[in-house]
Formats: C-alpha cells, sequence, structure tokens
C-alpha cells in the first residue's frame, strides 16, 4: 500500500511525521518496503498490508492505525451533496442484479451535464504521489476515491448504455469483452459482468469496459459503487489474468455500510469539480446493513495465550482506540469483555482475533520472550494414531507412500468415475492439460508407477491417502480414500496384496473384521470386494488389458481402493487376550481336490458349518493345478489345528473329527482326498 504522508495527514488531527507513521505503522503489524521524499515536500511510505486487512488499504485505514496508535482522532471524509438536483435516478435507467450471492449490493446515482477535462492540481498531485497517472476529472475522481477510502467506483457513460440500463449477471456462451485497458476476453458462463440491455459493458469488481468508458465526448455519467463476492472477482481476475486495483480490494471484502456513501461522495466531488447537476437519490438493489458482529474475549484467555497480565481498563483502552465498542463484564466469576466489532473490521471473528489486536496495539515488542518453554504431554488422538499405524503397517511391507497431484486428464477423469456420478472439472487456464479433480486415487498412483517404470523401477510398490471428488446432480461429494499398488508378475502378488488388506484391518479393528467377496469392478479383469464388519469400504483386483495399455505399463499391476474414515473409526482395536496354551495341539494338513470354480470361502464355510469338535483354527495352506489333479480342478491344501485346553488330545480323538470335515466336502462339493 502506498501511502502518501500529505494525504494520510489529512484524516488526522495532528499531523504526523514520516518517521513517526513509520515506526508506528511497523510495531502495529505493517512492514515498511521503502519510505522516500517527493518533490515539493510530500513523503511515500510503501507500507506491507496482509490480504486478512483489506480496510487498510486506502489512506483512511492507515490513518485510522496511525490513530489507534499514537492517541490521535480521525478525520473522515465529509462532503456535502449540492442542495440543486436533477430528475430522480430511478427514471433515468433501470438495475436488476439476477445473483445477490455474488452482487449483494449495488448502488448508482447520476451526474448529467458534466465537462470532462483535466483534474485540477491539487488531485493531479495526489495522484502522482503514489504513482498514478492523471487521465481526466471523471476517472481522477474514481481513483481518488479508492485510494482514499478503499471503495472502488467505476463510471460509465451513460449515452452508451443500451436501455439505459444496467444488469448484473453471468456472462452468456459466446459473449466478449474489451476491457479499457485495450485487452479482449472470452467471457466464461460463470464470469459475473455489469451488461447493459444487450451486452457487457464491464467485468464486475474487475474492470470495465471500453465501448462504455467515459470519454471526451461524455455528458451523463453514472457512477457504480457496489460489492461484490470475493471469491468471484479472485476466480475471474486470475482466470483472465486480468489484475486492478479495484479486484485486489474487491478480493480483500469490503465495508458495505459504506457503499452508498462512496457513491455520493463521487458524485459530489463531479458536480464540483466537472460541473452539471446531480440527480435526485440514487437507486440500491440489495441490503446495506450488516447486523454487528459481537465477540467475547476473556481475560484468563488474553493472558494464557500472551503470557503476560494486562489490566483489564488497558485492555479496554486499546480495543476502543481500534473502535470497538468493549464492556467489561463479570461472567460466572470471570472477567469477559463484551465487544461489538466495526463493520470496516471483516477479519474479527473469533476470541483470539481480538487478542491479537490487544498484543499488537500493546506492543509486541512489550511482551518478554521466556526463557523456557513449559509443555504438556498428552497421548495422541485415536485418528492421529492411527494414521501412525496405517503407515506402519504398508511400509512394513514394502510400501512407499506418494503424494501427488489431485489433478487428472479428463479421459482418467472419465474413466474413474463411477456410473451414478459425473467428473468434477475446474475452468482454470493453468490446469489446461488436466482440468479434472480426480474421482480416485488410482490413476494419480499409476502415473506415478509409469514414472518409476520410465526410470528402470521395478517391483514398486505405492500408498497414498488423499481426497477424490465426484459429482453427483448439484452436489459436489469429497471423500478420503487410501489406495494401493504393487506389481503383480505373478497371481501370487494379488494374495500378497490380500495379506496387506487383512493384516491393515486387523491393525485398526481387530481379527476377523474383513472378507473379500468376488465383484465386477470397471477397470478390473479380477477384483473383489472389500467388506469392513459386513459393510463395503472398497474394493481389490487387478488391472484389465485396457487400462495397463491405457497408462502404458509393462508389468501387470495388482490395486486397492478403500474408504478412509471406515477404515480408521475402529482404532484401536479391542484385543481378546487369554492364557498360553498349557497343552500341545495336533495338525491335520488336507488336501482335497475340488473343480477350478470352487473358492477358499466355501471350502472354510462348510468346515466351520460342521463344527469340528476342538478345532481351534483353520488356514490356508497352498492351491495345486497340473496334470495329477485334471483340467478344471485344483488341489487345496489347508491346515487344522486342534487343542484341548483341559488335556493332551490323542489322535484318535481327531480323527472322527477329520473325516466329518472330509464326508462333507465330498457330499456338498464332490471333493477328493488328495492322497
Amino acid at each position: 500500500m502506498k501511502i502518501s504522508l500529505d494525504w494520510l495527514n489529512t484524516h488526522l488531527d495532528r499531523p504526523v511525521t514520516a518517521d513517526e507513521a513509520a515506526k508506528l505503522l511497523a510495531e502495529q503489524g505493517f512492514p515498511i518496503e521503502s519510505s522516500e521524499p517527493l518533490p515539493g515536500g510530500d513523503h511515500l511510505i510503501d507500507a506491507e498490508v496482509t490480504s486478512n486487512r483489506g480496510d487498510c488499504l486506502s489512506h483512511v485505514g492507515m490513518a485510522r492505525e496511525v490513530a489507534a496508535g499514537s492517541g490521535r482522532s480521525l478525520v473522515l471524509p465529509n462532503v456535502s451533496p449540492p442542495a440543486k438536483r436533477g430528475e430522480p435516478v430511478g427514471q433515468l435507467l433501470k438495475i436488476t442484479v439476477e445473483d445477490e450471492n455474488l452482487c449483494p449490493l449495488y448502488t448508482a446515482h447520476v451526474v448529467r451535464g458534466v465537462k470532462v477535462g483535466p483534474s485540477p492540481d491539487w488531485l493531479v498531485t495526489r495522484l502522482s504521489a503514489i504513482g498514478l497517472r492523471s487521465i481526466n476529472n471523471i476517472v481522477d475522481i474514481t481513483n481518488f476515491i479508492l485510494h482514499d477510502t478503499g471503495q472502488p467506483l467505476h463510471a460509465f457513460d451513460l449515452a452508451k448504455l443500451n436501455g439505459p440500463a444496467i444488469v448484473v449477471r453471468s456472462a452468456r456462451k459466446g459473449e466478449t469483452l474489451t476491457a479499457i485497458d485495450g485487452s479482449k476476453h472470452a467471457l466464461h458462463t460463470d464470469r459475473l459482468v455489469i451488461a447493459d440491455a444487450q451486452r457487457p459493458v464491464a467485468i464486475a469488481g474487475v474492470m470495465g469496459g471500453l465501448e462504455s468508458e467515459v470519454g471526451p465526448g461524455t455528458t451523463d455519467v453514472l457512477i457504480e459503487s457496489a460489492v461484490f463476492d470475493p471469491l468471484s472477482v479472485r476466480t475471474t481476475a486470475r482466470a483472465l489474468k486480468l489484475h486492478s486495483d479495484s479486484s485486489y480490494r474487491f478480493e480483500r471484502g469490503l465495508d458495505i455500510t459504506r457503499v452508498e456513501g462512496r457513491g455520493l461522495m463521487a458524485a459530489t466531488m463531479m458536480v464540483d469539480l466537472a460541473g452539471g447537476t446531480l440527480g435526485e437519490g440514487s437507486i440500491v438493489v440489495g441490503q446495506a446493513l450488516r447486523k454487528p458482529r459481537h465477540v467475547t474475549l476473556r481475560l484468563s484467555r488474553c493472558r494464557s495465550l500472551l503470557g503476560i497480565d494486562i489490566e483489564p481498563m488497558r485492555v479496554v483502552e486499546l480495543l476502543v482506540r481500534l473502535g470497538l465498542e468493549t464492556v467489561l463484564t463479570d461472567r460466572q466469576g470471570e472477567r469477559v469483555f463484551e465487544c461489538v466489532v466495526p463493520s470496516h473490521r471483516l477479519d474479527l471473528e473469533r476470541e483470539v482475533d481480538l487478542i491479537e489486536e490487544v498484543a499488537r496495539m500493546h506492543g509486541l515488542h512489550n511482551i518478554p520472550i521466556n526463557e523456557k518453554i513449559h509443555i504438556v504431554a498428552r497421548s495422541l488422538q485415536p485418528h492421529v494414531a492411527a494414521r501412525r499405524k496405517l503407515g506402519q503397517v504398508l511400509v512394513a511391507h514394502g510400501y512407499h507412500e506418494a503424494v501427488t497431484f489431485s489433478f487428472v486428464n479428463e479421459k482418467q477423469g472419465a474413466d474413474f468415475t463411477p456410473p451414478d456420478a459425473h467428473p468434477v472439472q475446474i475452468d482454470d487456464a493453468r490446469r489446461k492439460a488436466e482440468p479434472v479433480l480426480r474421482p480416485s486415487v488410482l490413476p494419480s498412483l499409476l502415473n506415478c508407477r509409469k514414472s518409476n517404470q520410465d526410470v528402470g523401477n521395478h517391483g514398486v510398490k505405492l500408498f497414498e491417502t488423499a481426497s477424490t471428488w465426484v459429482g453427483r446432480e448439484k452436489e459436489i461429494i469429497e471423500t478420503r480414500r487410501l489406495a494401493l499398488v504393487c506389481d503383480a508378475p505373478t497371481p501370487e502378488m494379488l494374495r500378497d496384496l490380500r495379506g496387506t488388506l487383512e493384516e491393515l484391518c486387523t491393525a485398526m479393528h481387530g481379527g476377523g473384521s474383513v472378507t473379500f467377496v468376488e465383484t465386477q469392478v470397471a477397470n478390473m479383469s479380477a477384483a473383489t470386494d472389500v467388506r469392513l464388519l459386513d459393510r463395503s469400504i472398497g474394493y481389490m483386483g487387478l488391472l484389465d488389458d485396457k487400462t495397463q495399455k491405457a497408462f502404458d505399463l509393462q508389468t501387470p499391476v495388482a490395486a486397492a481402493e478403500l474408504e478412509l474414515e471406515p477404515l480408521l473409526a475402529g482404532y484401536p482395536p479391542v484385543r481378546r487376550v487369554g492364557h498360553i496354551p498349557r497343552y500341545p495341539a495336533i495338525e491335520r494338513d488336507l488336501s482335497v481336490v475340488v473343480g477350478d470354480e470352487v473358492r477358499w470361502e466355501r471350502i472354510a464355510f462348510l468346515i466351520q458349518q460342521t463344527q469340528p469338535d476342538k478345532l481351534e483354527s483353520l488356514a490356508f495352506v497352498g492351491v495345486y493345478r497340473g496334470k495329477q489333479v485334471g483340467k478344471g480342478r485344483k488341489s487345496v491344501t489347508l491346515r487344522m489345528t486342534f487343542r484341548d485346553p483341559a488335556g493332551t488330545l490323542r489322535h484318535d480323538q481327531v480323527d472322527g473329527q477329520v473325516t466329518a470335515v472330509v464326508n462333507a466336502l465330498r457330499s456338498e462339493l464332490g471333493a477328493e482326498l488328495r492322497q
């Protein structure tokens, strides 16, 4: 923010020197970039203003800070509108705002019969002091008020507006605009524009159009003073690469209660400097009133954060200097400050914001630095411990954590979006190649796998936890997911991935919490539904050939993607413990020949249904396919462990249980016992 010292002093009851102003501003959180004298005795101070202090992007705002820090009084601009008025403004044009969320307030004044010409010397001097070139008296007035009060204005040549009318709306498909700087822009349909009855005449909050600008032949001027949504202005300015002093201030928020008054101030100055007649009244579309914001500050919390005791009345004094109505009260035995935040301080929303203001005004240099820091050790929060455990399990299985971009190209976005949703695409010139927010983490990891392949890294295992986005109707749904990919040159790697997921779910929820059910998944040639406590949380499987080729991967890849929140929700799991067994177990291995279509889950279910006495555990050992078992058949080897907690088992006690299992498998599955 460039500050003219002479200009600054017009808003103070007592003048301040350049050194004093620079010192005060620096101590109150506005570092000084430069300070240099100007011809004629003025002084230029360039102060850095943080993005949350849009109220300080003006000479009035900076004077308010100097006044608060020095005990001076702020002198606000005061204009007296001319007594003689012309016809009512409402009879001269019509104003319509189609989206009040993007334009909560739009006001207009009209001055007729002006004479456009050079500005007076004092106005030229004011603008040149901060590096602005004088254009003409009309434009210079709007620039003066912007840098004086922080309110951006725009002056239209009323005769150049069709209707005459102003319509605040979204741009229509195919519309273009030539800005006053001569640049031409194609307008996307989500850009907010100021239009007349036929075409756009300005980009809302950013820059006016060349076709409606004030020129030497202008006689009637429409003065726009409005408030636009900061995010909309920021998005538009960045997309069009079109930035201005106005957009810089709209992006940071404005005091909506001052908008109409600033427009009247400009109209009054135009009558004084350019002649003409001010139209009666104004047109106001929207609500100019803003409910006062009340914030409570506890003295104990202020003391806790700052580490020092500040007298209660000193706190009241500092807050009142900043324009906050402050009352000190007792609430349940605690000293509390009830504060009403002024309308220009959009950044003061919470108690900690007020504490920061107290520290800033008291002087950060007056807050001592403790030689020792006292830290209270606390246990990890469950979700933090769960995330840490998740990483430990996956790293132990050889996986490396990846951090990838949240954007993918349009094809990848479409291929990995569920059938009941649609991809979320952004309109950003910087992401032309990858304009889609990823619906799945897998395409990002597969791109990473391709990069490793290109440099000769093989046997790669990667995982990432990240957000994904899909659109359903008009809603954008964000979901945190865990994705894993690993090379799978042999079918055993798919079993390895399943084992990793089983151990991960056991670490999060305990043993027996996860099951796998065969399913169909897009982009997978073989896939299973991963069910945690009987709820589907994702899938795992082998990429199909089409997807392999799309990512140009030479080695088959196994992949999995799970919802993260339900996976972490059960941590820490409840562990069941017991005594160490006192008596030995008996293990029996069986190899049964079954059809190739029979799954292990089916075999395990039948064995459990048989309810063998003293069966402690059942485990899958391996599978064999070959000439010995015949085509379309496979040999499944399983291990049953028997144990009696009351004594040592004898083999004849187990033989009958094993026979019952074999008979059940033979009856239900046509299984044959392989010798």
